[in-house]
């Protein structure tokens, strides 16, 4: 295991490139982009994969973007990824998927907890980035959940632990770029040139289903933080989640028995 301390310091002092095996575990096609799209040029030996195909069943995104049918927009999305990655320097290959609906990651949590065990089992990582448990997507908190589960059932060696920023519920509505804060467990900043700031924006550019979406992400700071123990069971703050203010089929409280169902079936697992 590399110690996240070296780590982060490495990733905040200039641009220099990372040469450790990295797995960045994603919800979705385009927030490993949001999250630190700035950074994905430097890592040398870097394999991302998504939980979800971006692509939620009930037709209404696919419909509103023009597509006759969800399987039709999941390959968009697919696509997209690839032209934004490419930007970075990483290819098809490296950009793995689990292909659970986007909006349903959360009852496939004990299925997607083991298909990571066997991803990290496989690469051996030296770090893991992923979402926070913060309660902006059910999708994003999910992938958190098997990514802290998934570690807990495989033998390989632990890799350092990171969570990038993305968004939650705030006083006055959704806050992106920045945690909820978390004791122990300081952010930091990394490094946004103007050249890496404008390779973000071009992904960015590549997503054109998502344009509206993304608009409201900065394009000039991004974090990572050591990832804190978390307690699945238990709401990631007080209050209404940002998730239970859209129509996405899925509350704080649902989250949270999956969440208990998923450590019961995986208790076989270890």
């Amino acid at each position: 295991m590399v110690a996240a301390e070296p780590l982060l310091a490495l990733l905040a002092d200039g641009e220099a490139p990372i040469d450790l095996p990295v797995l960045l575990v994603a919800a979705h096609p385009d927030d490993e982009v949001i999250g630190i799209g700035a950074q994905l040029a430097r890592f040398r030996d870097i394999t991302l994969l998504h939980a979800t195909d971006g692509a939620p069943r009930d037709g209404r995104d696919a419909a509103m973007h023009g597509f006759a049918d969800t399987e039709s927009y999941a390959a968009a999305r697919r696509r997209e990824l690839l032209a934004a990655i490419a930007i970075a320097g990483i290819t098809a290959d490296r950009a793995l998927a689990c292909g659970i609906p986007d909006q349903q990651a959360t009852l496939r949590l004990a299925d997607l907890t083991r298909q990571l065990a066997a991803l990290i089992a496989t690469r051996r990582p030296a770090a893991l980035i992923t979402h926070a448990y913060e309660g902006g997507h059910p999708d994003h908190d999910a992938t958190a959940f098997a990514v802290h589960a998934a570690l807990l059932l495989t033998d390989a060696p632990r890799p350092t632990l990171l969570e990038m920023a993305g968004y939650h519920a705030g006083p006055q509505g959704m806050e992106t770029g920045c945690f909820l804060p978390m004791a122990g467990c300081a952010p930091v900043r990394l490094p946004v040139s103007p050249a890496a700031r404008e390779s973000k924006l071009r992904m960015i550019a590549c997503f054109a289903t998502q344009a509206r979406v993304l608009a409201g992400f900065p394009v000039d700071v991004e974090a990572l933080r050591p990832a804190p123990r978390y307690d699945f069971t238990r709401p990631p703050h007080p209050g209404r989640l940002h998730y239970e203010n859209h129509p996405w089929g899925m509350t704080g409280g649902i989250f949270r028995r999956m969440a208990v169902e998923a450590l019961q079936a995986l208790e076989g697992n270890r």
